[in-house]
């Protein structure tokens, strides 16, 4: 048994997973009676369980092979499925960095795991000295990074990451949901050399297709076949891999619009750190802006009063509002309301 497997649950090391009527033959033209479908119709069949055509397509544009691609109904099920394959109820632990995602937290208490959190420096940067003795002393099974992360758009440099995996030997999850607009490197660049690595990116955020719920795991060969296993059979549906599938093929168009929200945002930060109004912008290699203003659920009030919303991460870090990129029409109303609610805040204060 290789280091790998010793850190799966070990009431799964045996499990026989499900074999549906696509699992068992991928061959063409066949007469298909073995799956209790509807022979009229257009989407009347099951969905290719593995989407071969799709991770592929995924692996071409990684320089990786298909069997180091997994993917999930959005990065939400692929990160419960990590919590479901290496970590036992009731008795193991996970690690995240502070403030981040919600949902690790939140997939930890509904797979009745334990939570160990690690404070950012300046809510940005991991303390790598602190981490490492967290990690000695607590022995987490799993540790989450959101790179760049979420609330704060910061990029964890990769010799952090390259740090804690040299110190680490549980399972690292990067959470690279917002990578196509970052110019820190990707942890893909760790994969061939650390077994012990899970990469998750989506088509939420750069490629604009949220709707579809397409998240991609990228790791060792070995995790992507566990995955495989403890996955429901058909979890992505024919529609949105085919949706997918279209849209990687849409390379060009896609550049386009990571370079306009990129511009979008350089020129949003510019003007909002022009207003008295807001006392912090942090620097974001995301598609959001995150700042600090002395009264956020004021401000988050009456953006919304003029037809705006925007999230208010306060219970994350105290007066903060995090801001999307819009459209430039829809960026271009939101200073003009801003501009609005300082000119009220001045009269009235």
């Amino acid at each position: 048994m290789n280091e790998i497997e010793k850190l799966i649950r070990p009431e799964l090391r045996n499990l026989k997973p499900y074999s549906s009527a696509r699992h068992e033959s991928n061959q063409q033209d066949l007469i298909l009676l073995d799956a209790n479908e509807n022979p009229f119709g257009e989407l009347n069949r099951y969905p290719d369980p593995y989407h071969t055509q799709l991770k592929s397509a995924l692996a071409n544009l990684k320089g990786l092979a298909t069997n180091q691609v997994f993917l999930g109904n959005g990065s939400d099920e692929v990160i419960d499925l990590c919590f479901r394959l290496f970590c036992t109820p009731k008795q193991d632990s996970v690690m995240v960095f502070t403030p981040t995602y919600g949902m690790y937290e939140v997939l930890a208490q509904i797979n009745d795991i334990s939570v160990i959190r690690e404070p950012l420096i300046n809510n940005q940067l991991i303390d790598i000295k602190s981490a490492k003795a967290s990690i000695e002393r607590y022995k987490p099974k799993l540790l989450f990074i959101c790179s760049p992360n979420n609330p704060t758009g910061s990029s964890i440099p990769i010799r952090d990451i390259e740090a804690l995996l040299d110190f680490y030997s549980g399972v690292l999850v990067i959470d690279e949901a917002y990578i196509d607009f970052s110019k820190e490197e990707s942890a893909l660049s760790q994969l061939s050399k650390r077994k012990n690595l899970i990469v998750c990116q989506t088509l939420s955020k750069a490629y604009g297709l949220a709707g579809i719920r397409l998240g991609i795991a990228y790791a060792s060969p070995m995790i992507v076949q566990w995955l495989n296993k403890i996955k429901p059979p058909y979890n992505i549906s024919t529609i949105n891999a085919q949706a997918a599938f279209n849209r990687l093929a849409q390379k060009q168009d896609v550049q386009n619009e990571i370079n306009l929200i990129l511009q979008e945002k350089a020129h949003l930060e510019n003007e909002l750190k022009k207003l008295e109004c807001i006392t912090y912008v942090y620097p974001s290699q995301a598609n959001f802006l995150l700042i600090e203003t002395p009264k956020a659920e004021k401000l988050h009030a009456f953006l919304l009063s003029n037809n705006i919303r925007v999230r208010d991460r306060s219970s994350l870090i105290k007066n903060s509002l995090r801001i999307s990129i819009g459209s430039p029409q829809e960026n271009k109303q939101l200073l003009k309301t801003l501009k609005s609610y300082e000119k009220e805040s001045i009269i009235y204060r």
